[in-house]
């Protein structure tokens, strides 16, 4: 992976995580709704993960979106 996918991915996470937490603020969508979204999203790169010939990243994709789950957004929640 090039340096400009590795910031292109950094940069695409904390712009993701910026529109969660702005239309959880603005009352569009509760806590629960974005930890669903986000489960999903784990969720597909898992099952991705066994069909994909990128078993690797898929899976460490999914780890990532779930240690966001339970430790929280590297911008507010502890």
């Amino acid at each position: 992976m090039t340096d400009d996918q590795i910031h292109s991915g950094m940069a695409a996470l904390s712009i993701c995580e910026v529109l969660l937490l702005a239309l959880n603020d603005a009352g569009v969508l509760e806590e629960k709704e974005i930890i669903n979204i986000l489960t999903d999203a784990a969720e597909t790169h898992e099952i991705a993960a066994a069909a994909a010939d990128d078993v690797i990243n898929h899976k460490a994709t999914a780890a990532l979106i779930r240690r966001i789950i339970t430790g929280g957004n590297s911008v507010r929640r502890p």
